[in-house]
């Protein structure tokens, strides 16, 4: 289900604990297994839970919490636009309709060609830069519609 390179980058995960914390491993490998697969299948998830020993229920528990899992097919490219209260102040609706008009996408949605996914998030923790988004791992703050262009034309 995971190529051996992601299984050894998993135990090295693991090893940065104590054998009985091996389930702290567990945030990491599941993203370990998101980046191999784009998202996490229930069978995916229960396949980690059981390499990194811990109940499968464990890490439904863990993967349906954070943001940054995702537990269905997403686009190549997954844009999280952040629409809490500073980025909401300074704009984001605006940003939120740029993008939705410039994909032909609605939020929660993946765009024909597969190459987006827009989703929303509640805060990611850049205030000071609002409005902002976070594509695959990269943020983008102080966004402007001429940003975004240039920002989506680069993935």
């Amino acid at each position: 289900m995971l190529s051996q390179a992601a299984l050894d980058e998993i135990e090295q995960e693991c090893t940065k604990f104590p054998a009985e914390r091996r389930q702290s491993a567990l945030l990491a490998a599941l993203r370990i297994a998101q980046d191999e697969h784009r998202w996490l299948s229930d069978e995916l998830i229960e396949y980690v839970a059981g390499i990194i020993h811990v109940p499968a229920v464990r890490a439904y528990e863990v993967a349906t919490f954070y943001a940054m899992y995702q537990l269905k097919p997403v686009g190549e490219n997954v844009i999280h636009l952040c629409t809490n209260i500073s980025c909401m102040l300074r704009g984001c609706d605006k940003i939120q309709q740029h993008i939705e008009d410039k994909l032909n996408i609605k939020m929660g949605e993946t765009s024909e060609d597969g190459k987006f996914t827009l989703q929303e998030v509640e805060c990611l923790c850049a205030c000071a830069g609002a409005p902002m988004m976070q594509v695959n791992r990269d943020y983008h703050e102080n966004l402007t519609p001429e940003r975004i262009d240039q920002i989506l034309e680069s993935y």
